[in-house]
């Protein structure tokens, strides 16, 4: 099995800055693309930053500017350094990993997910 640790999120003012850092331990061979989403409530995930292994990003349109996602490979660990935060960047972040694990065949991947954390950012 894999698991996916987040940490970093918490309350912030508006303009400020947080960073959250994924942490990803288990039976891993490889991982592919790492990436952060968020909800808000009563919606589904969304795609805030992805990252592939060989460091290649995507943003999406709310995050361009402001976000800077980043991983260190041999620490299997996916990083978000958010800046200048609005109240419309509340949601609940997730880290996603898409893990190529020991014992199955080369490419075949599983996607994890990490239980979450919530960023709050007050006006």
């Amino acid at each position: 099995q894999v698991q996916l640790v987040e940490s970093g999120g918490g309350l912030v003012q508006a303009g400020g800055s947080l960073s959250l850092s994924c942490a990803a331990s288990g039976n891993i061979r490889s991982i592919n693309v790492m990436a952060w989403y968020r909800q808000y409530e009563g919606e589904g995930r969304k795609l805030v930053a992805a990252i592939n292994a060989r460091a290649r990003t995507t943003y999406g349109d709310s995050a361009k500017g402001r976000f800077t996602i980043s991983r260190d490979n041999a620490k299997n660990t996916v990083y978000l350094q958010m800046n200048d935060l609005k109240p419309e960047d509340t949601a609940v972040y997730y880290c996603n990993a898409d893990v190529e694990t020991h014992g199955k065949p080369p490419g075949y991947n599983v996607e994890y997910w990490g239980q979450g954390t919530r960023v709050t950012v007050s006006s």
